[in-house]
């Protein structure tokens, strides 16, 4: 008499379950996501530019930021104040810029894609941001943490782009 349920399952087995496992977490979240419709270039320029306005706007309030002196503030908890206003820009940024991306996949025009990738590729300017933040942290008694700030963008943005989406 055989007892197969007492032999280990296969290696082989266990991987074709895992990677079906994998395929119905796959199939369910494509399924649970509202597919977007191909637009065209030029819908999508349009919606791709209103999110780079807001883009504009907000870099141009960081490369202020940056260039200007420090802020003082008479407590650390008012430099707190001050920095969750400004990581709240940031985040509101990065949700902008990832929608203007999102806007520009649902075309196949390349110059349009090209437009929505270009501010994304200025991290240089994130990271001289985020060195003043830290220095002038350090000039009110506080602490900064850039990696707390990537986190609330890994978190926040997602939930951002949703309200900040312009309606189908």
């Amino acid at each position: 008499m055989e007892w197969s349920f007492l032999r280990a399952p296969s290696v082989y087995s266990v991987e074709v379950t895992a990677l079906r496992a994998a395929l119905a977490i796959v199939v369910f979240l494509l399924g649970a996501v509202p597919s977007a419709r191909a637009v065209t270039p030029v819908e999508a320029r349009a919606r791709v530019e209103h999110h780079l306005r807001y883009v504009e706007g907000l870099v141009s309030h960081f490369d202020a930021l940056v260039t200007m002196s420090c802020p003082r503030f008479p407590t650390p908890d008012a430099w707190d104040v001050y920095v969750t206003r400004e990581a709240d820009q940031f985040v509101l940024l990065m949700a902008h810029l990832e929608q203007a991306w999102v806007e520009a996949k649902r075309t196949g025009d390349d110059e349009v894609r090209r437009v929505a990738k270009a501010p994304r590729r200025q991290s240089d300017q994130f990271r001289a941001l985020m060195d003043k933040l830290e220095t002038c942290a350090q000039l009110n008694g506080a602490v900064f943490s850039t990696m707390d700030v990537w986190r609330r963008v890994e978190r926040d943005v997602p939930r951002l782009q949703a309200d900040i989406a312009l309606p189908q």
